[in-house]
């Protein structure tokens, strides 16, 4: 890793709140060792309740078990239900259940611990879509051709337009948001150093858009489709008629193009000023001066005319594979749930970016052998090794608390303390937001919050005369901006092992400070378009209406 120079900008105020912030934050212990402390705290923590017997009884969602005759790879974006669920589009039943929290000091709670070490490592799926990923990605920056797709994207582009561009794409990477956080992130920074701009707001830009907005999109995703199910099974207690995967899509179409604007002001405004001038050392200076050297060489030129031509070839492949009746990557007759394209979005952008790396490599002359390419994938994986012992120690963290009940506990608590309130609708969704929210913290997974909360506030907003589609939509808001500090966040050490490729004093601190004027911004902003949506009485989706 490289070391640069961070300049204090004239918009950067020393002693500021974000600046505290970072500082504290960066005085956590390491990663490694936070995970570790935190695992004993829980551990005593989990034993303590369950002496104290500690229970809720509570309506939730639960996945109607089936038969699994095949597995594509798992969306593991967030950690919670959707990523452990092993079948693509599950079915959801309401069931009373009372939950008690485990003790993981009890004789149960220490075999746990003990036989699912290794097992909770292996099934925490994130590890190994990191990987994958990465192989594409890291054979294309070897050869190149990362470097020259910056810069001519950089020379195409509006400058005045790069960073909403950025924050957009994010957004539209939730529909296969492990690219967008493994592939776009880095991105971010590279075409932010091109443009002589600081790095870590191109990284902040891209983070933003794909996590702090993960809720909406301009296109329906998987998990559109989850939480609409489990919204259907609230809707049954009240005897109402199910919704489509429709219902929001106005809104979510309004919300990505407006919070993705929100997102870019707040780079500009906050985020880029307070990190000032980035002065690269003598490894980033050569890709920043990259960018003034006028056009491409013709050798880049023509690696990436093969890169082009090996990406048509490769896409008119995937839709041979997938348009035709009877296609393998067709969504079989009869079929419900995501198509096998869909199920395999990562593995076609990772084929994607290798081939046309390799492509671009022969072109531009920079891949001359076979051996090169297997060089670049070793070099990449050697790379992420101190992200993997990180993700060890996350994985074992996540299973032991979701295994004591102690975020299901907590959020059905909050639950009821909401549904006690006796205020009206608007204030209630506000409220009701603003607890999703807070538990994003610490079950940052879309799918199991929804779970618990849609058949508890489903009927309440029901007798309010506020529709199940309003519901959801308040709920998307409350669901995504805190993904971007929480540090239950999967993808956190490898965000933070981005960022230290440009300024190696970059930690936990440096990460939340940086990001923590989105997640204010962004909430706000979504919650007064939220207001507005409701008060005109605006359609949520097509046939969908705010108010009953």
């Amino acid at each position: 890793m490289s070391t640069a120079v961070t300049s204090p900008g004239a918009g950067e105020k020393k002693g500021s709140m974000l600046d505290i912030i970072e500082k504290l934050g960066n005085k956590v212990p390491h990663p490694v060792l936070m995970f570790l402390y935190l695992i004993i705290f829980v551990i005593v923590l989990s034993q303590i309740l369950a002496m104290l017997g500690v229970s809720v009884t509570e309506q939730i969602a639960v996945v109607v078990p089936e038969p699994i005759e095949t597995e594509f790879y798992e969306d593991t974006t967030q950690p919670g239900l959707e990523a452990d669920l092993g079948i693509d589009n599950p079915e959801f039943a309401i069931e009373e259940r009372t939950i008690t929290i485990k003790g993981l000091l009890s004789t149960e709670g220490i075999r746990f611990i003990f036989t699912s070490f290794v097992s909770n490592f292996q099934g925490f799926g994130v590890v190994a879509v990191t990987f994958i990923a990465m192989m594409g990605a890291g054979v294309a920056e070897a050869a190149g051709m990362m470097s020259a797709l910056i810069r001519k994207l950089v020379k195409v582009a509006p400058r005045k337009w790069i960073t909403f561009i950025i924050v957009f794409v994010g957004v539209l990477t939730s529909v296969a948001s492990d690219a967008g956080y493994l592939i776009l992130i880095p991105l971010g920074a590279a075409a932010f150093l091109s443009l002589r701009r600081h790095p870590l707001a191109g990284m902040a830009a891209a983070y933003a858009g794909v996590s702090a907005v993960f809720a909406v999109n301009i296109i329906f995703t998987p998990i559109d489709s989850m939480v609409t199910e489990i919204t259907n099974e609230a809707i049954g207690l009240t005897g109402g008629e199910p919704i489509t995967i429709a219902a929001n899509y106005f809104f979510m179409v309004a919300s990505s193009f407006i919070i993705a604007f929100v997102a870019t002001v707040v780079t500009e405004r906050i985020v880029e000023p307070r990190l000032g001038k980035y002065v690269p050392d003598a490894d980033h200076a050569a890709a920043a001066e990259s960018s003034d050297q006028g056009d491409l060489t013709a050798e880049e030129s023509r690696g990436l005319k093969y890169a082009g031509l090996a990406t048509l070839a490769f896409v008119a492949l995937i839709l041979i594979l997938s348009l035709p009746p009877g296609a393998p990557l067709r969504m079989p007759a009869g079929y419900e749930g995501n198509s096998p394209l869909m199920d395999s979005l990562l593995f076609i952008i990772t084929m994607a970016f290798l081939i046309a790396g390799i492509a671009f490599g022969k072109g531009a002359g920079t891949i001359k052998s076979s051996n090169e390419v297997i060089a670049a994938i070793t070099k990449t994986f050697s790379s992420l090794a101190g992200l993997v012992f990180m993700l060890l120690m996350i994985s074992q963290f996540i299973a032991y608390f979701n295994y004591t009940n102690m975020p299901t506990v907590a959020a059905i608590w909050m639950a009821e303390l909401l549904e006690r309130a006796n205020i009206g609708a608007l204030p209630l969704l506000i409220g009701f937001i603003i607890v999703i929210m807070l538990l994003d913290v610490i079950i940052p997974g879309v799918v199991p919050k929804w779970a618990i909360f849609a058949p508890v506030f489903i009927p309440i907003f029901t007798r309010l005369g506020t529709t199940p589609q309003t519901v959801l939509a308040a709920y998307r808001i409350g669901d995504s901006p805190v993904n971007v500090i929480t540090p239950l966040m999967v993808y956190l050490p490898f965000i933070i092992t981005v960022a230290q490729g440009y300024d190696k004093k970059t930690g936990l601190g440096t990460i939340i400070a940086l990001m923590l004027p989105y997640t204010i911004v962004i909430l706000v902003a979504w919650i007064l378009l939220f207001i507005a949506w409701f008060v005109f009485g605006i359609p949520l989706g097509p046939g969908y209406p705010v108010g009953i």
